[in-house]
């Protein structure tokens, strides 16, 4: 099963190994970082602050995470940038890492439950650190 969106390229068990990195999973993160999935590894490293990371996804072509990285933090301008270039479905996940009911919901209609599962992730991990609000802005 795939998804529609950009992350539509990843079979299931590897979302649900990016997802695992939330919770701490150093050995997934580098088994994805080494075995074809750098920009999920980046991915998870950006949402956990790592601004190299941010700028790794910029030069390598996966402007949409970077960009997703920026709506997970509540740039307004990223989900702008997102929905104007077609990746609405990640805009809605990004509200989900927002806790939006509707988003969720929004998802789950869709039969997207990965997504509602890596949010979930996202918002167990964002739950119990401390940010740095000056991340470079989108």
């Amino acid at each position: 099963m795939y998804l529609c969106s950009a992350m539509d390229r990843y079979p299931i068990k590897i979302l649900l190994a990016f997802g695992e990195t939330f919770r701490g999973n150093m050995e997934l993160h580098r088994w994805l970082l080494e075995n074809g999935y750098p920009e999920l590894s980046a991915l998870s490293s950006c949402i956990r602050g790592d601004m190299e990371a941010f700028n790794w996804l910029l030069k390598n072509g996966y402007t949409e995470f970077a960009a997703l990285d920026s709506a997970i933090d509540r740039k307004p301008e990223a989900s702008v940038w997102l929905a104007k270039n077609g990746f609405d479905t990640l805009v809605i996940f990004a509200d989900a890492c927002n806790m939006k009911p509707e988003a969720a919901q929004w998802l789950k209609e869709r039969n997207l439950e990965i997504l509602i599962y890596l949010a979930d992730r996202i918002n167990e991990f964002r739950n119990n650190q401390y940010f740095d609000y000056h991340k470079k802005k989108f």
